[in-house]
């Protein structure tokens, strides 16, 4: 019997965009387009008549962005959206916000708005990734209006375990992350105090992408959050962004502790920057010092690296399956035994805290 095709809706108010992921999508006979959008108000009507799988939604349009769009979406009728957004410095901040509001993840068309068929791989595998069964949500409630929802007021960090907890100044914790990351991170950086040991992360970002996230990131956390540049030391109080297109590696610096090289090469496994590399770095100098996590992602970057990083004596873990947006990462290094827990997102800062209060009392490498 053959296998059920991913049904696909594509919206977008230029036609020839439309077209084009259209014919792409229609080349791969795991996918049935089953319509297009001009609009929201469009859309809306095809949602409810065509039930699709996955839509893929461009960020601006006439009568509604898609941001909003996405905001009601996620409310009343919930399900994977890939958001589309032209490569600028404004498209970034709209692909924040188009993961914030609920899309699984973004693919950036040409700074002109126009879609590359060059960019034909990558959204098919964040197409497949949004159509995993295992991953997708529930369906909502029909949409019954498109009124523009009262904004919601910023999230209650989840409370810490109480008490003074000490570190060692040469600590460092890593952290990789891909599909859904964004809004994972986030999660996680909010909860932290802004006393915490240097923190280092990889998230897979288009390259103008990673310096507005950072700047989204800093403006909720206690922790000074900015993309890394070369040379950079890492510090208490300070999270270190890789950019989106540089590889980020950490090394030592005596007697200061440590620091990242920020640097261009070959991708690493299909990625650049590479959180295998940036772990492996770390797992030749850090030791029992360390404390690294993968979040949420597809493929299997970072498992490797996590566990050159366990094998050193550095303390691990994972996000659990549930709490992902896709389970890739975490699973690969499930699988290796990279990871010595696997850990649902809402408790990760405070599994991080307790590590690291540990990994403080280890003696030193």
């Amino acid at each position: 019997m053959p296998e059920r095709k991913i049904k696909v809706l594509v919206v977008d108010d230029s036609m020839v965009n439309r077209k084009t992921v259209a014919e792409l999508l229609r080349t791969d006979s795991r996918f049935e387009v089953v319509g297009t959008a001009t609009d929201p108000y469009m859309a809306r009507d095809k949602i409810l008549e065509l039930e699709p799988d996955v839509m893929v939604l461009d960020t601006e349009m006439p009568k509604m962005d898609g941001i909003t769009f996405l905001k009601i979406l996620m409310k009343q009728h919930p399900m994977p959206v890939v958001a589309m957004t032209p490569q600028s410095k404004t498209g970034s901040r709209l692909a924040l916000g188009a993961l914030e509001a609920g899309a699984v993840d973004v693919v950036m068309k040409l700074a002109s708005d126009i879609f590359s068929p060059e960019s034909g791989p990558e959204l098919i595998a964040k197409i497949m990734a949004a159509a995993n069964p295992d991953e997708r949500a529930a369906k909502g409630s029909p949409i019954s209006s498109l009124q523009t929802p009262a904004s919601s007021p910023r999230a209650t960090p989840t409370r810490l375990p109480e008490g003074v907890i000490k570190y060692h100044p040469k600590q460092v914790i890593l952290l990789g992350a891909s599909t859904g990351g964004t809004e994972a991170l986030r999660d996680v950086l909010m909860q932290l105090p802004g006393d915490m040991p240097g923190i280092c992360i990889v998230q897979h970002i288009p390259e103008d992408f990673s310096g507005p996230f950072a700047e989204r990131l800093n403006s909720v956390s206690a922790l000074e959050v900015r993309e890394a540049k070369d040379g950079d030391h890492v510090r208490p109080g300070l999270v270190l962004i890789a950019p989106g297109d540089l590889h980020m590696t950490i090394h030592k610096r005596s007697p200061e502790g440590f620091y990242v090289q920020v640097r261009p090469g070959e991708k690493h496994g299909h990625h650049r920057p590479s959180v295998d590399l940036l772990f492996q770095s770390a797992a030749a100098i850090m030791g029992p010092r360390a404390v690294a996590g993968l979040l949420t992602g597809m493929g299997r970057d970072g498992a490797d690296g996590l566990l050159a990083l366990r094998q050193a004596g550095a303390r691990t873990f994972a996000q659990d399956e549930p709490s992902c947006v896709v389970f890739g990462m975490p699973r690969a290094a499930m699988e290796i035994g990279a990871a010595e827990k696997m850990v649902p997102l809402p408790n990760i800062a405070s599994h991080i805290l307790r590590l690291a209060s540990i990994a403080a009392a280890s003696k030193p490498d």
